[in-house]
């Protein structure tokens, strides 16, 4: 072919070209919503990056990411998730709570969605099933809602004189009702009083704080919630000003000065999260990919606290725990 009928030729399809290359080169879009704060979730964040990358997805590279949050307020949530659809991302990754994920769901049918679950999510119509979810939706779930009976019976061991233990519960979380119910069997199980407090915001966790103490609480136990992931340090520092024992839910409270934890890492299923969001983004299928569940619940002390509360842990539990913070 001569030089000028090749050019000539080149130049009639040229045009087609930027169309291709920029349908090649154009990186997916991930949208990402969560009940939380981005400030407390940078460890969480990072986890997720870390699962992406193990999927060949770094951001800014090859995948975008928009982020959204709802700090606690859920009600946010709905509408973050409608605004996420509308750009067209190419999977939705709905955490920090049921409640994101829910609205995830609710939102669309099509995208495929990685989320988050602390309670049943079979039970909450999320899945068909934990081995084959089916549908458009998959991710992992902590159970830390199902766990709030075990970590009562915890802290009355730990605290077994306590004549009252309060119950920090948010009332706008979706698992709510059944936390409460499975805590109040546990209690009448051991004859143990409880007095719960309910707060869904700022002005209403200072209330419940003037409460705690005006009821002469003898330890407290803090239901698995988002909002209150969000206020750690301002729930763990009133514990101990007060010298109130207290049970958490993630080991990120212990670290933050809460007493004793107990609960699954959930830096692992951030991770996961990432990963099976790469894997959907290579073309598998959500409804083909198992709900990952906790492998191992881990109980975590912080010695340091219990001497400033004047607590002696027996070395028995101190034994048992997986991490002892000093």
């Amino acid at each position: 072919m001569r030089r000028r009928e090749f050019i000539k030729l080149l130049g009639g399809s040229v045009a087609t070209w930027p169309i291709t290359t920029r349908a090649q080169t154009a990186m997916p879009l991930i949208g990402f919503m969560s009940g939380r704060a981005p400030e407390e979730s940078k460890h969480l964040l990072a986890a997720f990056h870390q699962g992406l990358g193990e999927a060949g997805f770094i951001e800014g590279k090859n995948v975008a990411i928009e982020y959204r949050w709802a700090f606690g307020h859920y009600d946010r949530l709905p509408a973050m998730a409608s605004d996420l659809v509308k750009r067209k991302v190419a999977v939705l990754v709905a955490v920090g709570g049921d409640v994101s994920g829910l609205a995830a769901k609710q939102a669309t049918s099509t995208i495929p969605i990685v989320f988050g679950f602390g309670s049943d999510p079979v039970a909450a119509g999320m899945v068909a099933s934990l081995s084959r979810p089916g549908g458009n939706a998959t991710g992992y779930v902590l159970l830390t809602n199902e766990m709030e009976p075990k970590r009562l019976g915890m802290l009355h061991d730990l605290v077994p004189n306590a004549s009252v233990i309060g119950v920090l519960l948010n009332p706008n979380f979706p698992p709510a009702a059944k936390q409460l119910a499975a805590l109040e069997d546990a209690a009448r199980a051991i004859d143990q009083r409880l007095a719960v407090f309910k707060a869904s915001n700022d002005a209403e966790l200072d209330a419940c704080f003037k409460l705690l103490i005006e009821q002469h609480v003898s330890a407290m136990l803090v239901a698995g919630d988002p909002y209150f992931d969000t206020q750690r340090g301002r729930i763990t520092a009133f514990a101990e000003q007060n010298k109130l024992p207290a049970i958490y839910h993630f080991r990120e409270y212990a670290v933050a000065g809460g007493l004793i934890s107990y609960g699954p890492r959930i830096t692992d299923g951030y991770r996961q999260a990432g990963i099976y969001t790469g894997q959907i983004l290579n073309g598998a299928k959500p409804g083909d990919l198992p709900m990952v569940q906790p492998t191992k619940y881990e109980f975590v002390i912080n010695l340091k606290t219990a001497k400033l509360l004047g607590l002696a842990i027996p070395s028995g539990l101190i034994s048992f725990a997986d991490e002892v913070i000093e």
